[in-house]
């Protein structure tokens, strides 16, 4: 069993306005999220701080930088995903869809600048605790639940013949149903809720047991498109389609417990956040077969054409990042930055795939091949970067650096301490710069159409 081709074809691809909309958002999600850390670096900087307008400002852009490269942009590049195995042409409710995406969007960018503060950092989607912003999100959300609707409604793909290309589509269509799954999750935490809880407690327990569900959604995606890609750089992942099939089953199988989290933990009881927790920690070991079958089928492959250099620079570099992550994940022990240091590098291993195919993207879509020295090493600098930084994280939370504190607060006393603070901050720079070089890349290839 040789040269299965596990990709999905957009030639002439129905949906393909809709899936470029949604590749157009995402990249300025981070275009957005990129000018925001400028904005936090102002926002810190002795003299021009005062400048700024508007109190508590460092907090508020964090908070907007952090919705819109990881909310935005992951749930974006769902749905140029989710769009390309609609195959059918575009109508009302994909334009409903996108249309939504980007006016919420929208909002949740400019409210800062309309005086919407009041920053609260709660896990998974931290909120300026304001009618406008919190608007902007539900809309967006409504975007996302249209495209969601689209997807699943549009007809289920073959399961009983599955080919390659099914088997993605397969996969992708899973996805879709648990990101259902955790609007569903979020509908029931807000239903039990206390009405005297409000503030930042109140978001944290909303957005608990969706945010765990939602990271099912991104590990799927994250599978598909590794062998997505892998077999865009000439990869022969030697594995049935059914069987790859059953193992999309398999990553997304843990989040059927969710019901029964609901039923027998109170939302804001400990043991409901602790069996989330277990849920990510343990459930997330699903993902493994698939993983390690891909890892393996790479590790066999022989060398990239040079086209494809930057897709194969951003798939070694996600695996790297997203295994680091997991790894990290079972060392955490009690609350200090080795939890940060877990989850950026699940987030990031999430990211770098979604830039690998945005790469292989490109020309399917009609723009440039991205092939210049930039696009080859920036996943290299991204990646390295973020590497660098999680390692830094994990070192000084050893040590026992506390989570979400800053300057003196952190107690660097001691010179591991100091170090491991050091490697994070110059990682987290690194990284920075290979962030914006993915940005200056996309932007480029938009204003290049490829009229081969």
């Amino acid at each position: 069993m040789t040269n299965i081709n596990y990709q999905i074809s957009t030639e002439g691809h129905a949906q393909n306005n809709t899936a470029v909309a949604w590749f157009k958002l995402a990249v300025a999600s981070l275009v957005f999220a990129g000018l925001f850390a400028i904005l936090l670096v102002f926002a810190r900087t002795p003299g021009v701080q005062d400048m700024i307008p508007f109190t508590d400002f460092f907090h508020v852009a964090l908070i907007v930088h952090v919705d819109l490269s990881v909310l935005i942009w992951f749930i974006s590049f769902a749905g140029i995903m989710w769009s390309l195995i609609v195959n059918k042409p575009q109508n009302n409710l994909d334009k409903a869809a996108i249309g939504f995406a980007v006016l919420g969007t929208i909002v949740i960018i400019v409210a800062p600048f309309f005086g919407v503060g009041n920053p609260l950092m709660n896990n998974y989607v931290p909120i300026l605790d304001h009618p406008a912003f919190i608007t902007g999100l539900g809309i967006f959300t409504i975007g996302m639940l249209l495209q969601v609707f689209r997807t699943i409604t549009a007809g289920v793909p073959n399961f009983s013949s599955a080919n390659a290309s099914d088997a993605i589509s397969i996969g992708i269509y899973i996805s879709a149903w648990v990101a259902l799954f955790s609007i569903l999750a979020l509908i029931a935490s807000y239903l039990g809720i206390p009405s005297d809880l409000e503030g930042a407690s109140f978001y944290e327990f909303l957005f608990w047991g969706g945010g765990h569900v939602l990271q099912f959604t991104h590990t799927v995606l994250l599978l598909v498109a590794w062998i997505w890609i892998s077999s865009a750089c000439g990869v022969d992942v030697n594995l049935s389609p059914k069987v790859t099939v059953w193992l999309f089953v398999l990553v997304a199988l843990p989040v059927i417990l969710t019901p029964l989290i609901y039923i027998q933990y109170d939302v804001v009881s400990l043991e409901h956040r602790v069996a989330f927790t277990d849920l990510m920690k343990y459930g997330g070991l699903a993902s493994m077969p698939l993983g390690l079958i891909i890892v393996w089928s790479i590790l066999k492959s022989g060398r990239t054409t040079d086209d494809k250099r930057p897709v194969k620079a951003a798939l070694l570099s996600s695996i790297i990042l997203f295994a680091a992550g997991g790894i990290i994940g079972f060392m955490i022990d009690g609350i200090n930055v080795v939890i940060p240091a877990h989850y950026h590098g699940s987030i990031v291993g999430v990211t770098l795939a979604f830039m690998g195919l945005a790469y292989h993207l490109l020309p399917q879509f009609g723009y440039t091949v991205p092939t210049s020295k930039m696009a080859r090493w920036q996943p290299t600098i991204y990646g390295g970067g973020q590497l660098m930084h999680i390692i830094g994280l994990a070192w000084s939370g050893g040590y026992g650096v506390q989570r979400k504190t800053a300057g003196a607060a952190q107690g660097l006393d001691n010179l591991p301490e100091i170090v491991g603070m050091a490697m994070m901050g110059t990682g987290g720079g690194i990284s920075i710069i290979g962030g914006i070089l993915f940005v200056i890349v996309m932007i480029r290839a938009f204003k290049k159409k490829d009229l081969a």
